[in-house]
């Protein structure tokens, strides 16, 4: 958090003005490489195109996913679609014969690193997997804050080499509708909750005048009431300031998404899924000897003061009762949110988090519920 061991790598000369760089990339979440300053990337890493549509011209800043075409894009691809020039034909633009009234828009994800999709792959933990090549990707993991959103279920775009496969909603706007290609968003982080989206809302990218309307997703399904205090109850984000910070939110995406958006609210987490479908399977770090359990883990992170929710991942099925209470106390401010504001340029929806219907689903086509979940970190969703 406070960058102390990188300050000191950045002691030296030669690497200050990069690490200047890379910790404004960190702090402010806006890609490293983004020479028109427009929010989108020809890179894909350090918050480049795994995170946003991949930029076509990165030295013209109105040229970038999502927004209305330039004059129908006669003569160049104004938003990275893939559609321009004219039909020699008829003489009518490509952009306006396939997307004109089509409905196009794009999709956004403001999130936590599960939205992220925060991964750290089981080979670097299991001793029987471990290679040169079971460590090729870290580089580029450790690059995107080891969160690979180009596989995750709102804006994954690539086929998942993390295991399960990618199915994403914006695979699923796409396929309906190819003029959506390349518009998506995931404005997530590690640790994101309702209390800092609101300085990680500002890293949005949405011009309300020129850009097409967006889905966007509004998700913080855990951080508010994880944390790794031991008074864990007491740090929790109170109904109170939940109102508050989802309010201020919404305020601010109706004076940055053009009219015509959707904004859909995601309430929290049942987390004591976690325990009950884990606690007693081994870790991927004691497969080998069948030493150590997620139990084990859950209780060694809490000893080290690093756990990411000491109300969910404990053996104190009290603590892990009255967090699951409070989760859903912010999920009820979530639908009383969606059913009673209103705002000028989207409209509102609530969604419960449906991690047990889920669980049913995927017992349905023969899977186990604890393959749901990220087995390295034991508190993720995983890529199936």
């Amino acid at each position: 958090k406070n960058f102390t061991m990188f300050s000191s790598i950045c002691a030296f000369p030669v690497l200050a003005n990069l690490c200047k760089k890379i910790k404004y990339v960190m702090r402010n979440k806006l890609p490293f490489e983004d020479f028109d300053g427009d929010k989108f990337s020809t890179f894909p890493t350090l918050r480049g195109y795994h995170w946003r549509g991949r930029d076509c011209n990165d030295r013209n800043t109105t040229v970038y996913p999502g927004r209305r075409p330039d004059n129908w894009d006669v003569k160049s691809d104004s938003n990275c679609n893939g559609i321009w020039g004219m039909d020699p034909k008829d003489g009518i633009p490509y952009e306006e014969k396939f997307c004109k009234g089509s409905g196009s828009q794009g999709v956004m994800l403001l999130g936590d690193s599960a939205g992220a999709h925060f991964h750290i792959p089981p080979e670097w933990m299991t001793v029987t997997q471990m290679s040169a090549k079971s460590f090729a990707n870290l580089p580029m993991a450790f690059s995107d804050e080891l969160d690979w959103p180009q596989f995750s279920e709102i804006t994954g775009f690539l086929n998942s080499t993390i295991g399960g496969w990618t199915d994403s909603l914006y695979l699923r706007l796409r396929q309906r509708n190819r003029c959506n290609h390349r518009d998506l968003q995931n404005i997530s982080q590690n640790g994101g909750s309702s209390g800092n989206f609101l300085s990680l809302i500002k890293s949005l990218a949405r011009n309300q005048l020129l850009d097409n309307p967006a889905i966007v997703i509004y998700a913080t399904i855990g951080n508010d009431v994880c944390n790794g205090n031991r008074d864990t109850l007491a740090h929790m984000t109170t109904p109170k300031e939940m109102l508050s910070n989802v309010v201020q939110a919404l305020q601010y995406l109706d004076s940055r998404l053009p009219n015509g958006s959707h904004v859909i609210l995601t309430g929290l987490v049942d987390g004591r899924f976690l325990w009950d479908n884990l606690h007693d399977r081994y870790h991927p770090l004691g497969q080998l000897n069948r030493d150590i359990t997620y139990s084990q883990l859950y209780s060694f992170l809490n000893c080290l003061q690093v756990s990411p929710c000491n109300g969910w991942l404990t053996s104190n099925e009290t603590l892990r009762n009255l967090t699951s209470e409070r989760a859903l106390q912010l999920s009820n401010i979530l639908k009383e949110i969606a059913r009673s504001e209103k705002f000028t340029n989207f409209d509102i929806f609530y969604m419960d988090f449906p991690l047990r219907q889920t669980a049913e689903e995927w017992r349905k086509m023969g899977g186990e519920p604890w393959q749901l979940i990220e087995p390295v970190d034991g508190f993720h969703p995983s890529q199936v």
